[in-house]
């Protein structure tokens, strides 16, 4: 791996990451694509790591209120605030994707990221289960309005994420909408569900890089990585959540088509 396909790899990953497109699908389809090979566990960590500063560099008042407002709520002897709830609501649909991500993520991946017809299978069908929530949701409630059992449900879409094509933004924003969330609501509570399982992940990568040390000459590319990956993640984030208070979220069903169609049509005519 060069410099650029450092950078152009981190910048996939900080758009893909938040975007409800998918980056797992990207990340190896357009390595796939390109005839490069796939990045190994030190470029891993540089792209997780990427993504987990975006978010807390943008969420990073979010992330105090919610701390705050869980020691607040543990101490509370009344009823609880929505604002007291959301951080015990968020751990509550976290579990559900920690354990099976323990349990079946290797198995996941073995199973699908190999077949490349079953990642364009997924960017497409996911995309039009995306289009339905979008079209069909109540779009009424707002993030007050959250409850434990709307946050397992979405928490239990997310397991699905870890199939490469589904998209984790994109399934939990699919989810909320069939709930009855709008929008903005919606990638809202996705980004803040995503803030430990993708903690959790840089961090338990970076203990397995820190534990086998990082190879000679591929620390610049982990700084590239990062870099790349944080600066796009975090403008993708800006982006969505601004984006959604007034459009529809059929640009990225049509992405999500045309992606899908163009990797159909490489393993079928182009090769």
């Amino acid at each position: 791996m060069d410099q650029f396909q450092a950078a152009l790899l981190g910048a996939l990953q900080g758009l893909t990451e938040v975007l409800p497109i998918s980056s797992s699908g990207h990340l190896i389809m357009v390595p796939r694509l390109l005839g490069w090979q796939e990045s190994g566990l030190t470029f891993d960590v540089a792209l997780h790591l990427g993504t987990m500063l975006a978010l807390c560099a943008y969420f990073w008042r979010d992330i105090i209120e919610l701390t705050l407002n869980f020691f607040t709520g543990l101490a509370a002897k009344r009823a609880l605030s929505p604002q007291q709830r959301l951080p015990f609501y968020i751990i509550a649909g976290t579990i559900p994707a920690a354990i099976i991500g323990k349990m079946f993520e290797q198995t996941i991946e073995d199973i699908f990221r190999s077949s490349s017809l079953l990642i364009a299978s997924f960017l497409i069908g996911f995309g039009l289960i995306l289009a339905f929530a979008d079209t069909m949701g109540a779009k009424r409630w707002k993030m007050e309005r959250l409850t434990l059992g709307s946050a397992l449900m979405v928490g239990m879409a997310q397991c699905l994420a870890l199939i490469p094509g589904v998209s984790r933004s994109g399934i939990t924003i699919t989810a909320a909408l069939l709930l009855g969330y709008n929008r903005e609501t919606s990638a809202r509570f996705s980004f803040l569900l995503s803030l430990p399982i993708v903690a959790g992940a840089g961090i338990l990568k970076l203990g397995h890089l820190l534990k086998h040390g990082i190879p000679a000459g591929e620390t610049q590319l982990l700084l590239i990585g990062i870099v790349t990956s944080a600066l796009f993640g975090y403008a993708s984030v800006a982006f969505l959540l601004k984006y959604v208070q007034r459009n529809s979220l059929y640009l990225f069903v049509w992405y999500r088509l045309l992606a899908g169609a163009a990797v159909l049509i490489w393993l079928f005519v182009a090769r």
